[in-house]
């Protein structure tokens, strides 16, 4: 087992600063084991930072525990403590301006990802066992390719969110991170409330366009993982997804994104004025100016991308595989105007499961240039445990 907080060094920056957060485990199916929790999920007393002091300084203690951190206890995990995410989750590298950039212990100088930056660096880094993260545009299916971990973004609606600092509801799941499969599995059983064994998907769906997006070298490396794969599956088929580009997919998700995170928070922007990072200000700025006619098309932009992945995935006992990320970890300190492209290019990648409400998981199965990258298994909705068993199969 992992030692507990209270006697952890966070060497890794991967804790809120000054966080004493301290939950004692039990008797259960996940006794033994230690987890952090991303600071946007109440725990009883403790008031919910969501990375912004401004946010921290305008809220009160928590009355309870968020439903995901209570299951987690009575299950009998010891909470060791509320780790760093990108303001109010609104970032997908994991760099945050007030409280700093946690370490990515499996790339050294690079970023970790974000939002659930914290998250991903505790675990990666051996502190806790398994950590909690949230993931509406991608943030712990990059967090967890970046930092060469599973981590799993569920189907919409599976886990409940009571307890969570929501960005934009009709994409916000919650979702986990874990070194090995054996573990990973263990929580979901927990989370999902399902310990029964999953029939295995036997056709395996290669997402040609989702792999065009990938740098040469990662395209490289995960191709030859997929590869390695085919053997398992009766069926391996190739699919283009979107009849013009994917990127068309996540700017139609940008713009209901954008539309739900503005009024997740207007009121309060309006009261407190708080200071953000630039990046994070651009984009609140953007959302503001999202018009009623573009979220109009946009919705219906939507309907059209789950009939399209409807059709992909009927006739039942189908995965889909595809890069979680389009590389590894960019390096820490870029300058912002060069992540633009990155960001819009992962964000291609993640739209499709945001999209749909389907479950993902990334498994780190190949490296670059000895740094790691995510290779996802996008499965229909409520297929959840299956990816989970295929992934401990294959891991």
């Amino acid at each position: 087992m992992t030692q507990n907080r209270r006697a952890i060094h966070d060497t890794l920056n991967a804790f809120v600063p000054g966080d004493d957060t301290w939950l004692p485990g039990g008797d259960g199916p996940l006794a033994g084991l230690t987890f952090a929790s991303k600071d946007i999920f109440d725990v009883v007393g403790k008031v919910t930072g969501g990375g912004n002091p401004a946010w921290a300084a305008t809220h009160p203690p928590a009355e309870a525990n968020a439903w995901v951190v209570q299951q987690l206890l009575d299950a009998g995990a010891e909470l060791a403590g509320k780790t760093i995410t990108d303001e109010l989750t609104r970032g997908i590298f994991g760099e945050n301006v007030h409280y700093g950039t946690p370490t990515n212990p499996r790339a050294p100088g690079r970023v970790p990802g974000g939002s659930s930056s914290g998250s991903a660096s505790a675990v990666a880094g051996e502190l806790v066992d398994f950590a909690l993260g949230s993931d509406t545009g991608g943030s712990v299916r990059v967090p967890a390719s970046f930092c060469g971990l599973y981590g799993l973004r569920p189907t919409h609606g599976r886990i409940p969110r009571g307890g969570m600092l929501l960005q934009a509801p009709s994409y916000d799941t919650i979702g986990w991170f874990a070194r090995d499969p054996d573990t990973f599995q263990r929580v979901g059983r927990v989370l999902l409330a399902s310990d029964s064994e999953p029939a295995l998907p036997t056709h395996l769906i290669i997402a040609e366009d989702a792999f065009e997006l990938a740098e040469p070298e990662t395209r490289a490396a995960l191709t030859a993982a997929v590869q390695g794969l085919e053997s398992m599956f009766q069926a391996v088929t190739t699919e283009r997804l979107s009849a013009t580009s994917l990127t068309d997919w996540s700017n139609q998700q940008q713009i209901l994104q954008s539309r739900e995170a503005w009024e997740a928070v207007r009121e309060w922007i309006d009261r407190v004025n708080p200071a953000f990072s630039f990046e994070v200000s651009d984009r609140y700025v953007t959302a503001r100016s999202v018009t009623d006619e573009q979220v109009a098309s946009a919705q219906l932009r939507r309907e059209d991308i789950v009939a399209r992945m409807n059709e992909v995935f009927q006739g039942g006992n189908k995965v889909m595989c595809l890069p979680t990320t389009i590389s590894p970890a960019p390096p820490r300190g870029q300058p912002v105007s060069l992540r633009h492209e990155v960001r819009l290019r992962n964000s291609a990648l993640t739209s499709i499961a945001g999209n749909t409400g389907r479950p993902q998981i990334s498994l780190p199965l190949t490296q670059v240039n000895g740094l790691p990258v995510g290779l996802s298994l996008l499965g229909d909705r409520g297929a959840d445990e299956a990816l989970i068993a295929l992934a401990r199969k294959i891991g």
